[in-house]
């Protein structure tokens, strides 16, 4: 693949698996250098790591997190920053998904859910923001196609997608013009982990709605997240939907 983010140091949260492994893949393999975040995947972040050093040399570093600590995220980017001497670009990948219908909503949820999905991002974003105007870097949300259409039973997640999309948004104007801000909202991709509910018919239902008829593939997003990071310095503020036209056709 063409080397057009040689020399970019991009940090990546929730990196070591499932959407976030493919994003980091796919900006290593464009170039880039990886900080790849995780808070309990240390196996898998650990056994990328040193894959990717093989294919090249001191190019991915793992860290590890807790983003409910807001006082683990400016010390988060302080040892990116530290190790690769630089921060250009900030991928907001991690995120807790579960059910949680308005009769079951709790404090605990809320915190949760509102704290990975939003309160992170933006505690983040301000983190990084002094060396991202340095390096006239960018961001890219991970946010879902459910921050505009909410999922039924899932109110919280909805509603701090919706947030993220808000704070996209509002990040753009706050950062610019230094740095570009944008989200990227995934459809059908991976199917969620312990989600009980999603029983064959159910995701076949979801399917026929694509208008494409099929689901997405991980790499769909990270091709997204490169053309947001390398390909489009005219482009900020924006939600590109990834999902093969359902959120158009629900």
């Amino acid at each position: 693949m063409e080397q057009g983010m040689q020399g970019k140091v991009v940090l990546v949260t929730g990196g070591a698996k499932r959407v976030g492994e493919a994003i980091c893949r796919r900006l290593h393999a464009a170039g880039a250098q990886l900080a790849v975040h995780y808070r309990s995947s240390a196996q898998e972040a650990l056994a990328m790591q040193k894959e990717l050093n093989k294919l090249r040399p001191k190019s991915a570093a793992v860290f590890q997190a807790d983003l409910l600590d807001l006082g683990a995220l400016p010390q988060l980017v302080h040892k990116v920053i530290k190790k690769f001497g630089r921060l250009d670009a900030l991928v907001n990948n991690a995120s807790s998904f579960y059910a949680t219908p308005l009769a079951e909503v709790d404090e605990l949820q809320w915190h949760d859910l509102l704290g990975t999905n939003l309160r992170a991002p933006l505690f983040l974003a301000q983190a990084a923001a002094a060396e991202l105007r340095r390096q006239h870097g960018c961001i890219v949300n991970i946010a879902d196609i459910h921050a505009e259409r909410p999922l039924r039973g899932h109110l919280l997640y909805s509603v701090a997608k919706a947030g993220l999309v808000a704070l996209t948004r509002g990040l753009a104007q706050e950062m610019a013009p230094q740095v570009r801000v944008n989200a990227v909202a995934p459809g059908v991709i991976i199917w969620p982990e312990g989600e009980a509910w999603l029983d064959e018919e159910q995701r076949r239902k979801i399917v026929a709605h694509t208008l494409l008829k099929r689901e997405g593939e991980p790499e769909d997003v990270a091709r997204t997240v490169q053309f947001l990071l390398n390909d489009s310095p005219y482009i900020t503020g924006q939600l590109i939907a990834v999902d093969g036209g359902r959120s158009i056709n629900l």
